[in-house]
């Protein structure tokens, strides 16, 4: 069976984006750039495909990190130690910086990576569901603190 999960859009992140968006093409409109209004349009596109597109998917045994049409990398359920709450800032395959930071074995070593998926605790239960070893330590969504979870936003 294979269930597939989009990441969690952060507003802090879009905002960001359109600030630094918004002036270049401010700035290039008035001696009217046409190159460079196409370049940014272009990336700006290119980035907002990319944070629609991100999925994750768990498929038998794997999950399966995937963002639009570049792959992000496969990881063995079987392999996975550890689930835990992060707000990392580091690039990652997830459009939130509300993240789970998952810690897998790869070899001998252990490693990580970051996503954001929409339905959390439905996505643990998942993984929990083929590896119920899985030290998983994330706090209850239920219990909002703070000015930034209204309305379940995140930072």
């Amino acid at each position: 069976m294979k269930k597939v999960f989009r990441s969690r859009q952060s507003v802090l992140i879009i905002a960001f984006i359109l600030a630094v968006f918004i002036p270049c093409a401010i700035l290039m409109m008035n001696p009217l750039i046409i190159s460079g209004l196409l370049i940014l349009t272009g990336t700006f596109l290119f980035i907002v495909l990319l944070f629609g597109g991100m999925r994750y998917t768990i498929s038998g045994d794997t999950l399966v990190v995937k963002m639009w049409v570049i792959p992000g990398g496969n990881v063995k359920i079987s392999d996975i130690v550890l689930v835990e709450r992060s707000y990392n800032p580091l690039s990652a395959p997830a459009a939130s910086l509300k993240r789970l930071r998952i810690v897998f074995r790869k070899n001998a070593y252990f490693t990580y990576t970051l996503i954001s998926p929409v339905r959390e605790r439905e996505f643990i239960e998942e993984l929990k569901a083929v590896n119920p070893n899985i030290n998983v330590n994330v706090p209850d969504a239920s219990v909002k603190k703070g000015v930034w979870r209204i309305l379940d936003w995140d930072i």
